[in-house]
């Protein structure tokens, strides 16, 4: 089959991309920041067409042609998600309608009867309904639609695992809120990949809305207590409470967990509502994987395996941050007009070009900054509290970088290696800030180190903040391009 994935930058949407491939079918996908894909082992195979959701023209374009549409977008770090999700869903059910494709393909979340529905699922039931009815295009029949409604995805690099990761290992004891003993069906992201592709089956006549799950039927407590086995961790000591509401969790999760506050409110609000599979009417036309559908436990052991062994293939992180402070972000900062602050250091080091590439591409996460460690923590927490991104987020590799990817409170907004790295900061800050970091070779010997920071203040409150952290850069950044030449320059020479 011809297959168009949208969100393909996604976590679901980068791992069904290869496999849609390793099961024959031809595959283009749609993405704001195509350079995003440019590091995937699969990006030759694809065709990759620049695009947006809320553009129909754009939409247009990338469904000509094809057969399937899988549609894996949503705006959850917006605090006006539903409206983005309800317009995207809208234009792209018409142009579907208008392109007879085959098929759409949408994966939501599974919504109970008789309760009241959080934002978060409320607007994911929505967003199926709205495909299914066309956008409400009278002149044409609408695609036939296939909904798989999941619950909790455990996966290596989820949004939920990461959650459950970091509540789980960081505290021995936990006081929960009450909800912690509702119902919850989790699944194996490698099953729900398994039935999105099986979706793609050109003798698969299917349309309407199912539930997939896993064999397990766990509350958020268990699914805790099962991690910390799994994980060889003491028993936890859980003790649930009447008075904590989701948004008082959330606030929680955004401090002890790398999951932001944008992200963690909707989720928490979610697992109010009990999330179990109403029935198993997919078995009736998607037969189980032939290793069975994993059980709770060995999912959280494969997730474990690919964190442990750095085999991590996407992750919640490296979607794109709707709503981010430098969301959109010009071109390039020098073309945006406005005030623009600049910090430049450049320094020699008796280092080659690429071994000083090296210090540079590994740069955050547990290898750090190379500056004031006390000073780069205390910034993330307060980001942290402020509701923003923090330092938590880290990197997927400890040696290399991807464009588009998250790396602590920074994305990779472009690499060319071995020369540039372009960081882009998505901390909460009255502006737009980005940090260039360049290697160059030097004349003789070593190689020339070249750093700038970049500020384009928002209002009077970002030229003042601006003005009260000058004071600070000298040991900030000018610590931070010491540092790195000259663990360059250690590599080079090593102590005797």
């Amino acid at each position: 089959m011809r297959c168009v994935v949208f969100g393909a930058t996604g976590y679901l949407g980068g791992r069904l991309v290869p496999e849609l491939l390793r099961a024959g079918h031809t595959v283009r996908v749609m993405a704001r920041s195509p350079g995003k894909l440019d590091d995937a082992a699969w990006r030759d195979q694809v065709e990759v067409v620049a695009g947006d959701v809320t553009a129909a023209e754009q939409v247009r374009a990338a469904l000509a042609g094809q057969e399937v549409l899988y549609y894996l977008v949503h705006s959850l770090t917006r605090a006006d998600f539903e409206e983005v999700d309800r317009t995207a869903a809208t234009s792209v059910a018409r142009e579907a309608a208008r392109a007879e494709l085959t098929r759409v393909v949408y994966l939501g979340g599974i919504t109970p009867s008789g309760q009241r529905l959080s934002r978060h699922l409320a607007s994911r039931a929505e967003v199926g309904r709205i495909l299914a009815e066309g956008g409400a295009e009278q002149s044409l029949p609408p695609v036939p639609v296939l909904v798989l409604r999941a619950a909790v995805i455990i996966g290596s690099g989820s949004a939920s695992f990461e959650m459950l990761r970091y509540l789980t290992e960081r505290l021995p004891a936990m006081v929960t809120p009450r909800w912690v003993h509702n119902k919850i069906q989790p699944i194996a992201v490698r099953d729900v990949v398994y039935y999105l592709v099986a979706a793609a089956n050109p003798e698969l006549e299917l349309e309407g809305t199912f539930d997939i799950g896993g064999p397990d039927v766990l509350s958020y407590l268990e699914m805790m207590r099962g991690y910390a086995r799994v994980a060889e961790l003491p028993r936890r000591v859980i003790v649930p409470v009447p008075v904590l509401t989701p948004w008082l969790s959330a606030q929680w999760v955004n401090l002890v967990t790398p999951v932001p506050k944008s992200i963690a409110v909707p989720l928490m609000e979610s697992l109010v509502n009990d999330v179990v599979c109403r029935d198993r009417r997919i078995a009736d036309h998607i037969p189980d994987p032939d290793a069975g559908l994993a059980g709770y436990e060995h999912a959280v052991a494969l997730a474990l395996a690919k964190t442990r062994d750095l085999d991590v293939p996407t992750r919640w992180s490296d979607a794109d941050t709707f709503g981010a402070p430098s969301d959109p972000l010009p071109s390039d900062p020098v073309w945006s007009g406005g005030s623009l602050y600049r910090d430049l250091r450049e320094r020699h080091t008796g280092a080659d070009p690429a071994t000083l590439w090296a210090v540079v591409e590994a740069i955050g996460g547990e290898n750090g900054w190379y500056s004031f460690p006390l000073a780069w923590s205390v910034r993330g927490w307060i980001d942290r509290a402020w509701g923003g991104v923090g330092l938590r987020r880290g990197r997927r590799d400890p040696h290399r970088l991807h464009e588009g990817e998250a790396l602590d409170w920074w994305r990779v907004e472009s690499i060319d290696r071995p020369r540039t790295l372009r960081l882009r900061a998505e901390m909460r800050v009255p502006g737009r800030a980005w940090l260039q970091l360049s290697v160059h070779e030097a004349a003789g010997s070593g190689a020339r180190y070249r750093q700038l920071a970049l500020f384009e203040p928002h209002g009077l409150a970002g030229h003042l903040y601006w003005k009260a952290i000058a004071p600070f850069h000298s040991v900030i950044f000018g610590g931070m391009a010491r540092n790195i030449t000259g663990a360059a320059q250690a590599r080079t020479n090593p102590p005797a």
